[in-house]
């Protein structure tokens, strides 16, 4: 049975990443291509800040086998009254937890990647005293989770208002609690990689973070 089910997550991962294979060419891009398996223990977010067309921060959510993923262009804040912009975007393999480097001119999402913030969350959502699954939360609308990053601590709610032609239009807020803090500025104060202690300006070009996880 178990077998089973583990057969049936992959393969409604598989159809997930449909959207994101079919954007990127395998042999052009160092992006993973997929084929990670979610790990045991909790489950982990990344926050990476890419400049693309324009410079904005993915954030990633481990649910369903796949990564949840929003494009938030002037990134998460620490400040409850803050409302931020973020666009859905399409489902990321899990790979791409670890994902830093850069992606040549003419591929889709052409730019320089860091791994901003990353870290484990825990799911808050519920519905009349019932866990609700983070991705049958994206699917109605609703995400609520607590971050426990390297940078960002505390409770985060996500909710769609609309639509702009076929992308979901989403709020970011931070909750009031411990991990609150108007005065903070992270996005500003602490532009470089958890990772490698990199800036977007100090990746290198020598392809040394270029190859795939």
């Amino acid at each position: 049975m178990a077998g089973n089910s583990g057969k049936i997550r992959k393969s409604t991962s598989t159809r997930s990443l449909a959207q994101y294979h079919g954007k990127r060419r395998a042999d052009r891009t160092p992006e993973p291509i997929g084929g990670g398996s979610p790990k045991g223990g909790r489950r982990r977010f990344v926050i990476q800040k890419h400049s693309a067309t324009s410079l904005h921060y993915d954030f990633r959510l481990e649910a369903g086998g796949v990564l949840k993923s929003w494009a938030v262009p002037k990134g998460p804040s620490t400040d409850p009254r803050d409302r931020r912009l973020a666009m859905r975007t399409e489902d990321h393999p899990v790979d791409y937890l670890d994902f830093e480097g850069i992606i040549p001119p003419g591929e889709y999402g052409a730019g320089e990647v860091i791994v901003w913030d990353t870290g484990t969350y825990r799911n808050l959502a519920e519905d009349e005293g019932k866990k609700v699954p983070v991705a049958k939360g994206v699917g109605e609308g609703h995400v609520k989770v607590w971050l426990e990053g390297e940078k960002l601590h505390g409770g985060y709610a996500l909710t769609r208002t609309g639509q702009d032609g076929e992308r979901e239009r989403w709020i970011m807020i931070k909750l009031s609690d411990e991990g609150a803090d108007a005065r903070r500025n992270p996005v500003s104060t602490e532009p470089a990689s958890v990772r490698s202690g990199r800036t977007l300006d100090e990746l290198p070009e020598d392809g040394e973070h270029r190859q795939r996880s």
